[in-house]
C-alpha cells in the first residue's frame, strides 16, 4: 500500500510502523475462552475448514473432522483396522490419527455413534496432551473425575490410561462438569472439542484480550515493545524492485503467526504507527461502550524515502537502504489492530466514532485523541454501507507474507508486474473495504 505519509509530508512522519505481539499466540486465557461458545467454534470450523457437523454424530465423523484440522497424512498405508477397509470414508483420516498416536489400532467402530467418551479421549490426544495425562497418580485422577461425578474407586470401565486421559482433559478444560461419560456426543459437545483442539495447537483466534479487559493497556505496550522490523530477505527482494520501478508506492511485511482469525463478518483491521494512538483508541471504544477482542498483528512498512527530505536518522524501529537513484528505501515499524466486536452494530458504530473524534480535517483541530491522522486506515474483508472496495495484492513465503493496496483497476497491473519481477510468484489478489479518506490517499489526497 502507498506509504507516504498519513499525517503530513515531513519526512519522519512517514513511517508506518509495525507491532508483533508475543503474548498472543498462546492459548486463549480461561477468561477470554470462556466467551467462545460452541456456537463461535461451529462458525469458525465452517469458515475455515469447511467442517459441519451433523447431529447425529459417527465415530468416523469426528476422526474426520478432526483429520482435517490437524492436516495429518499417514506415510505408512498399511491398515491396522480390522473393520476398514480402504473404499471407508474413514480410512485415510483414521490411519493418519494413528500415525500421529490418537488413535489406537484394533477396530475403530466407525459408523458406531460418537459418545462423550471417546470424542474425549481423541480431542485430549489432538490437542497434545497425552504425556500431561500420564504423570497422573491416582489421587489426582479421583480429584479430576469427581468433578465430573464420576467416582474412580467404584468405576471399573476405565483402565488406568483411560482414567489419565479423562481426567487431564477435565482439568485443562477440554471436558466439563457436564460430561456425560457414554452419552451420545451433540453437536455442540462436538463442535466445542474440535474448538478447544484449534486452541490447544494455536490455530484458534488470537488476541490480547478484549477492550474492557483491566490489563488489556499494559498487554498491548508489552506487545508494541518487545518486537522489532520483520524482515523477509525474499519478500522484501521483490518487492523492493517493484517500488524501485514506481509499479507500488509501498508494501507490508507481516506474520502470519500472529494473524488474529477472527471472523470477517464482525471484525476490523485498524493501522497505526504510534502506540500511544493505539492506547487512546481502546481508551475511546470503551467510552463508547464498543465491546471487541483485541490483537496487535506484526506489520513493517516500506516506501521510497526521497533524498532531497535529508539524511534520514536511522534507529531500531526505523531503517533505510540507498538505492541506485540515491533515494533510499525506508523500513519502519507499525502495527495493525485488530477488532472482532460482539455484534455487527458494533461493527458499524466504529466508523462513526473515527470520523468524529480520530480523523484530522483542519490543522488547528481539537477534540480528537493522540496522532489522528487525515487518511485513518481501518478496513474490513466483508462488505460494509459508506465503505469502498479496493484490492490486496499479496505474496508468502513461510509464514511471512507482503501486501500492497492497490486501487481496484490497477491490481492486475501491479500482478503482472510482480509476476514479471519473479514469474514463479503466486500472487493472492482480492478486494476488501475501506474508509473513504484512505481510498481518498489512494488517489492522491493526501489532505
Amino acid at each position: 500500500m502507498p506509504m507516504k505519509s498519513l499525517k503530513s509530508h515531513k519526512p519522519l512522519q512517514i513511517a508506518l510502523l509495525t507491532a508483533v505481539l508475543l503474548a498472543s499466540v498462546s492459548p486463549l486465557s480461561n477468561a477470554a475462552a470462556a466467551k467462545d461458545s460452541a456456537v463461535s467454534y461451529k462458525q469458525f470450523l465452517n469458515d475455515k475448514y469447511a467442517i459441519t457437523l451433523s447431529d447425529s454424530l459417527s465415530k468416523g465423523d469426528f476422526v474426520i473432522a478432526v483429520n482435517n484440522i490437524l492436516k495429518a497424512e499417514a506415510k505408512d498405508q498399511t491398515n491396522v483396522f480390522t473393520d476398514l477397509q480402504k473404499d471407508s470414508p474413514y480410512y485415510n483420516a483414521a490411519l493418519a490419527l494413528h500415525e500421529k498416536g490418537i488413535l489406537s489400532e484394533g477396530k475403530l467402530q466407525g459408523d458406531q455413534p460418537l459418545t462423550q467418551l471417546q470424542a474425549a479421549f481423541i480431542a485430549l490426544k489432538a490437542s497434545g496432551l497425552q504425556e500431561l495425562a500420564y504423570t497422573y497418580p491416582k489421587d489426582k485422577i479421583k480429584a479430576a473425575l469427581a468433578k465430573v461425578h464420576i467416582d474412580y474407586d467404584q468405576n471399573n470401565q476405565l483402565t488406568l490410561q483411560a482414567a489419565q486421559e479423562l481426567a487431564a482433559a477435565i482439568d485443562t478444560g477440554l471436558v466439563s462438569s457436564e460430561f456425560e461419560g457414554d452419552t451420545p456426543a451433540s453437536q455442540n459437545f462436538a463442535n466445542d472439542l474440535l474448538g478447544k483442539i484449534l486452541t490447544f495447537n494455536g490455530q484458534y483466534k488470537h488476541y490480547l484480550g478484549t477492550t474492557s479487559d483491566d490489563d488489556i493497556f499494559r498487554k498491548i505496550n508489552d506487545a508494541w515493545h518487545t518486537e522489532d522490523i520483520i524482515s523477509s530477505a525474499d519478500l522484501r527482494s521483490v518487492f523492493d524492485e517493484a517500488l524501485k520501478k514506481n509499479l507500488i508506492t509501498g508494501y507490508n511485511l507481516k506474520d502470519s503467526r500472529f494473524d488474529a482469525n477472527f471472523d470477517p463478518k464482525q471484525s476490523l483491521t485498524y493501522g497505526h504507527s504510534d502506540i500511544k494512538h493505539a492506547i487512546q483508541l481502546i481508551g475511546l471504544l470503551r467510552s463508547e461502550n464498543i465491546q471487541a477482542k483485541v490483537q496487535l498483528e506484526p506489520k513493517t512498512s516500506a516506501f521510497i524515502y526521497l533524498k532531497e527530505w535529508g539524511e534520514p536518522i536511522q534507529t531500531d524501529d526505523y531503517q533505510v537502504v540507498q538505492i541506485e537513484n540515491g533515494n533510499f528505501i525506508a523500513y519502519a515499524k507499525e502495527y495493525d489492530i485488530e477488532f472482532e466486536f460482539d455484534n455487527a452494530e458494533q461493527k458499524n458504530k466504529f466508523q462513526q466514532v473515527i470520523l468524529q473524534y480520530a480523523k484530522k480535517n483542519s490543522n488547528d483541530q481539537t477534540g480528537l485523541i493522540y496522532s489522528s491522522w487525515w487518511q485513518p486506515l481501518y478496513y474490513s474483508l466483508s462488505e460494509l454501507k459508506d465503505y469502498k472496495v479496493i484490492a490486496n495484492n499479496k505474496v508468502s513465503k513461510g509464514h511471512y507474507y507482503a501486501q500492497s493496496f492497490s486501487l481496484s483497476d490497477k491490481s492486475d497491473e501491479v500482478v503482472a508486474g510482480l509476476k514479471k519481477i519473479n514469474p514463479g510468484l503466486n500472487v493472492d489478489s482480492y478486494k476488501f473495504w475501506v474508509d473513504e479518506p484512505f481510498y481518498n490517499y489512494l488517489l492522491g489526497d493526501f489532505k
